[in-house]
């Protein structure tokens, strides 16, 4: 009786996933001294082979709890089952990366398709070019986004313009390059930048930045596979403390489409990556404390962005906060909110107000003081109410 009654707990306990499924208050995972928390999504039904109504698949659902790292382990190992051509390579790709996104590939798909690469992001990226233009499927990890600027010549004036210049005969559209970016608290000055407005200058080129584990899998998917050279920016503050359920079977998540994680009829706040987390608390607190009813945006694609998904929100709300970690000068916002106001001006209650990261390096120990944290959006939110 006794053994039954601890197999029995140890049953209920594996059943933990679920229960934080039926139960939403408890679905919160929160890192040690973040300046978020993140809360899981629920999986779109959609989404692979999802029956929230059967028991079978409530067992199945345990079994698909994954980080951010393992979803996009996940990703990468279904492309390389199911793509002959496909290859990754990078610094340390093949005993697993530092963040550990391809550990265990080179054992199962052999030397030749997971290798590693000198420390030369300028060679990782022209490698990447001329596989994929003679038809390879190539996903190139750079292993900190501070250390793409090398291989920014090889981006913006090969791989964004090589099918312009060709007249369309050819193109690098299956390169994927994939980087951990953002901050962790602790990063300082060349492990903590988010470089996405570097390259959204860049005609040419798509960038992605997953805010969690389900939308990571589905959008680094339609990066392989898109016909356009694709950055996909991992914010890796979100590798091992963002946890949800991610559906076994392969599935896309569309780009240059953003979702609405929150609606709202207030004030319409942008986002992406990790600051989407910050700005969904923030939604919180402005119901509860200021009775305002916040929709959330995550843009995911940052370029080309959902156009039409943002001027909808802000013409419904007509007041609008953009958010990202990095400086606001020339930042990613910069573009929003001149797009926002040149496209919806008639619309608007009060100017597009934006809180980013200052214009300075990243600092060591003073990290957590620069971030645009909830604190800083409320502030700015109570101000954008009152105008």
């Amino acid at each position: 009786m006794a053994a039954a009654s601890t197999a029995f707990k140890k049953l209920i306990g594996n059943f933990g996933p679920v229960l934080r499924r039926c139960f939403p208050s408890v679905q919160v995972q929160v890192s040690r001294n973040a300046h978020f928390k993140f809360v899981e999504d629920t999986p779109d039904p959609n989404l692979g082979d999802n029956s929230f109504f059967s028991l079978i698949i409530l067992i199945e659902m345990y079994n698909r709890e994954k980080n951010l790292v393992q979803s996009i382990a996940d990703a990468l190992d279904y492309t390389l089952a199911q793509d002959p051509s496909a290859i990754i390579f990078g610094e340390d790709v093949a005993f697993g990366g530092v963040f550990r996104c391809t550990v265990g590939l080179e054992e199962k798909y052999g030397k030749q398709r997971i290798f590693n690469t000198p420390i030369c992001e300028q060679g990782i990226v022209a490698f990447g070019i001329g596989a994929a233009a003679v038809g390879t499927t190539a996903i190139a990890e750079i292993q900190f986004a501070d250390y793409i600027f090398p291989a920014f010549d090889q981006l913006v004036n090969e791989g964004a313009k090589f099918r312009y210049r060709s007249g369309n005969e050819f193109d690098c559209g299956r390169l994927t390059v994939r980087a951990p970016c953002g901050a962790v608290g602790h990063g300082a000055l060349y492990h903590s930048q988010s470089v996405e407005a570097f390259f959204s200058h860049s005609p040419g080129l798509k960038i992605v930045v997953p805010r969690g584990p389900i939308q990571a899998k589905g959008l680094l998917r339609s990066c392989i596979q898109d016909d356009n050279p694709c950055l996909f920016f991992e914010p890796k503050v979100l590798y091992r403390s963002a946890i949800e359920q991610v559906p076994v079977d392969d599935y896309l998540v569309p780009l240059s489409q953003a979702d609405v994680v929150r609606e709202g009829s207030d004030v319409t706040m942008i986002g992406y990556g990790t600051q989407l987390h910050v700005l969904k608390e923030v939604a919180e607190m402005a119901q509860e404390q200021l009775q305002v009813s916040c929709e959330v945006i995550d843009l995911q694609t940052v370029l080309p962005w959902d156009e039409d998904t943002v001027y909808k929100s802000v013409i419904k709300t007509g007041k609008c906060l953009v958010s990202h970690e990095a400086p606001i000068t020339s930042g990613f916002g910069a573009e929003l909110a001149a797009s926002i106001q040149s496209e919806c001006f008639l619309h608007l209650e009060a100017p597009v107000v934006r809180v980013c990261g200052p214009d300075t390096p990243f600092p060591h120990v003073y990290e957590q003081f620069i971030i645009p944290d909830k604190w800083r959006c409320l502030d700015a939110l109570k101000k954008l109410v009152d105008y």
